[in-house]
């Protein structure tokens, strides 16, 4: 394997030494024959294949060498489930003379019938007044974000929100913005009162700050103190109306609360919530965003977000895709799956932390697993787990996992935080305690290996499964990757 091509290399490190193989620099061209325009965007690409963080846009081959999905988004498993496929061919032969393209922008004939008829009852199935569908969840923060907040508006934001977030408030209207700790309640009452203490057209209710917030956090997979929050807010708008709250519920949806319906429902805040922001593209097993609001927020969107007034309805087939699996949950299709997700993590904690190498492993700093903590104590688990070691070990301890058969994914910069890289794993309901007692096993047996290079038991100061990664970087004449 030292010396393998990826074509022939020993599944599944083949596959993922072609996105190696592609952060290589392309050959240079002689100067005379490579425009400034080429020449400049060259070298921005070839600073982040030099940091290790260069992305490639190739075709998921790891699937295909039986390898365990710990990693994609199809959490429920109704991306490839024949009820989910048939229940979408059964909503389009409902409607057999549909039109493929829609006629136009949202607000130039582009809202036939079955798409108003479509968010109406997404809208109720969360119990909201209305709603608007949106191509994708980031389009629908970068609408909200661009379109609600109004000049002296004040916008306060937890810092892990979204890239798509952070896209929509750079773009906003608002000039004030300001971040509070992750989850932080206490770091929370502390911005918002010296915001109040600060801003007289706040205080005096005139403005209004609006708070963003995540049910679930995509990297690190905690859930938002959603109710503890808005009850800080109360003591400081004291009914005025002049906090509100913005959620994004992309990870949440069909995996929290009644029949999948996200955290909201679930903690029953569905009056407290100005807008809620939905993702089709994980749980569900479609493609779209949705915003869950008033009619008036509603307007706002249709008559001040580019995004929105400047694109193409959805189609009618992207919306029969999301409005069949809402029929699934809506049924109780899903509830055994959202159920199974709980179990299988429950197990991953328990697998983990009963583990004997597991004392010892946080002590030596090899592993660190923050949701591990406490975890029998809290009312619902979370389908993303981030698994930490030595920030210079974390390639090593994701290509160990992956030689063991199991697709993770190492999160680094600029995803995550400087000196915050992790290996993302994700549970799904089609996932077997088998699977995940194996994977546990396999990153003990990392840890070990570990152990035992650290204490100088072996000749070797890299572990075998990087080695192998790295003896062929060599003959390709690449770097990174925690190479040394």
């Amino acid at each position: 394997m030292d010396t393998a091509h990826p074509e022939t290399a020993a599944p599944p490190i083949g596959p993922f030494m072609f996105r190696i193989l592609d952060t290589k620099s392309q050959e240079p061209q002689p100067p005379q024959s490579q425009s400034t325009f080429y020449r400049n965007l060259d070298e921005v690409l070839d600073l982040r294949r030099s940091l290790s963080n260069f992305y490639s846009v190739l075709e998921n081959t790891w699937a295909d060498h039986g390898t365990t999905d710990f990693y994609t988004g199809d959490i429920l498993g109704l991306g490839k489930s024949q009820a989910r496929r048939a229940e979408f061919l059964d909503e389009l032969a409902r409607c057999p003379d549909f039109t493929i393209g829609p006629t136009g922008s949202r607000a130039i004939d582009g809202t036939y019938s079955y798409l108003k008829k479509a968010e109406l009852e997404i809208a109720s199935f969360h119990g909201a007044e209305n709603g608007l569908l949106t191509s994708s969840a980031f389009e629908a923060n970068v609408a909200v974000w661009t379109a609600v907040p109004r000049p002296g508006d004040v916008i306060l934001y937890d810092a892990l929100v979204h890239a798509s977030t952070h896209e929509g408030i750079k773009q906003s209207l608002a000039i004030d913005k300001f971040e509070f700790p992750h989850s932080s309640v206490d770091g929370f009452r502390r911005v918002l009162g010296d915001i109040f203490e600060s801003n007289r057209l706040v205080r005096e209710a005139k403005r209004t700050v609006l708070v963003a917030v995540e049910s679930i956090y995509s990297m690190d997979g905690d859930v938002c103190p959603l109710q503890e929050l808005v009850e800080v807010s109360h003591e400081f708008s004291r009914g005025q109306g002049n906090v509100q709250f913005v959620v994004d519920e992309a990870h949440s949806l069909g995996v929290i609360g009644p029949k999948g319906a996200g955290l909201i429902c679930e903690l029953g805040l569905q009056k407290e919530i100005a807008i809620v922001v939905h993702s089709y593209g994980k749980a569900m097993g479609a493609v779209g965003g949705f915003v869950l609001a008033s009619t008036t927020v509603r307007h706002m969107i249709a008559n001040f977000a580019r995004s929105i007034i400047y694109t193409t309805s959805p189609s009618f087939p992207f919306v029969a895709a999301i409005k069949s699996g809402y029929k699934l949950l809506a049924d109780g299709h899903t509830e055994e799956a959202q159920e199974r997700i709980q179990q299988l993590v429950g197990f991953f904690f328990e697998t983990l932390t009963s583990h004997p190498v597991w004392p010892t492993a946080q002590q030596m700093g090899l592993l660190l697993v923050p949701l591990a903590k406490d975890w029998e104590e809290r009312p619902f688990l979370t389908h993303i787990i981030p698994i930490f070691t030595r920030q210079k070990y974390n390639w090593w301890l994701f290509f160990h996992i992956l030689d063991s058969n199991f697709y993770t994914f190492p999160m680094e910069h600029p995803i995550v935080p400087l000196g915050q890289r992790r290996v993302r794993a994700v549970l799904h309901a089609y996932n077997t305690e088998d699977e995940v007692r194996r994977f546990v096993n396999a990153i003990f047996t990392w840890v070990e290996e570990m152990m035992f290079i650290e204490d100088g038991r072996t000749g070797f100061a890299v572990p075998h499964a990087a080695r192998r990664v790295y003896a062929w970087m060599a003959q390709e004449k690449l770097t990174g990757f925690g190479k040394p």
